[in-house]
């Protein structure tokens, strides 16, 4: 039992610096013109598959915290939320990274007797960060100055429109791309824990 407790920690603490690895590095990001495409999503969901609810909820938070982080000076868009609401975009970055992450091992808990849990837990993770923290973005800046200037400009009429075109493609890309990592890297490591 203690050096089955001792394998979950180091197991989640390898996940954790993997993560802040990847949250410090070119790895963890693809800067684009609007939102950065983000792949921090998969160790999260690893954790989730791997290690169950609770580890994803707390590699959720760690990258919540490291999202929160760029907010003091590494991203244009973070930190002119904070100068907005510091309360609101602690909540946007990560209460909505570190719900998604528990999620995605609830979703894990109840699918993995299925043929495809795996894959469905994969495909949900990103889609749940991407659904929370647009939905809180939306929720508590929709109707800021800066919000409404970008809605303008990318010609967003209502909060659904804004999200899908700001969005859009990234959003897609940081799904599929994590999809297939966290698929591969997650079937790969539950082979060898049955083992």
């Amino acid at each position: 039992m203690k050096n089955r407790k001792t394998l979950r920690m180091a197991q989640l603490s390898l996940l954790i610096a993997i993560l802040l690895v990847m949250a410090y590095t070119p790895l963890g990001y693809f800067r684009t013109p609007g939102l950065e495409i983000s792949f921090l999503m998969v160790p999260v969901t690893i954790a989730a598959i791997v290690l169950g609810p609770t580890a994803g909820a707390i590699l959720g938070l760690v990258f919540g915290l490291t999202s929160f982080g760029t907010c003091f000076g590494s991203s244009t868009f973070g930190a002119t939320l904070l100068g907005i609401s510091a309360v609101k975009t602690f909540i946007v970055c990560v209460i909505a990274r570190t719900l998604a992450g528990w999620l995605a091992g609830i979703v894990f808990k109840y699918t993995k007797k299925i043929k495809f849990g795996i894959e469905i837990t994969s495909i949900v993770a990103p889609l749940l960060n991407t659904l929370f923290f647009m939905g809180s973005l939306v929720m508590f800046f929709y109707n800021t100055e800066f919000i409404q200037g970008i809605a303008s400009t990318l010609g967003a009429t209502n909060p659904i429109k804004f999200v899908l075109l700001f969005v859009g493609i990234q959003g897609l890309i940081e799904a599929i791309i994590c999809f297939f990592v966290s698929c591969i890297i997650s079937k790969a490591v539950c082979k060898f824990i049955n083992k």
